[in-house]
């Protein structure tokens, strides 16, 4: 079993229930971890073999560009579709930050975080 990780992607978007969130936006980080098994392509060093952080960073690419009021939801879509498109992984953390959110504070970033096992 291995390990990949995507941390810090950055991106500005308009989730949130507030009608300021979803007109003007929020900028926001979302952290990627997956589990795959990792000997074949640690072995062959063939693309085809792995999990692609390019496409992981896709995924969350176009996921974000989809307007949701929770980040729970869009944490659950972009599982979904790493499960959907990648085979090969096991499990699947993601996190999802909006930063300086507005709860009348100066708060620095809240973070949801979803843990899901591909289902057997």
């Amino acid at each position: 079993m291995g390990i990949i990780r995507i941390n810090n992607i950055r991106v500005h978007s308009n989730h949130g229930c507030l009608k300021e969130e979803m007109l003007i936006g929020s900028d926001y980080r979302v952290d990627i971890e997956v589990h795959a098994n990792l000997s074949k392509p640690a072995q062959s060093d063939k693309l085809n073999e792995t999990v692609d952080y390019v496409h992981l960073n896709k995924i969350v690419l176009e996921e974000m560009a989809v307007r949701s009021n929770l980040l729970e939801h869009v944490a659950k879509r972009i599982i979904n579709r790493i499960f959907l498109e990648l085979s090969t992984v096991d499990k699947a953390q993601v996190e999802v930050s909006k930063i300086n959110p507005p709860i009348g504070g100066d708060v620095e970033n809240v973070t949801v975080i979803l843990k899901v096992e591909r289902p057997k």
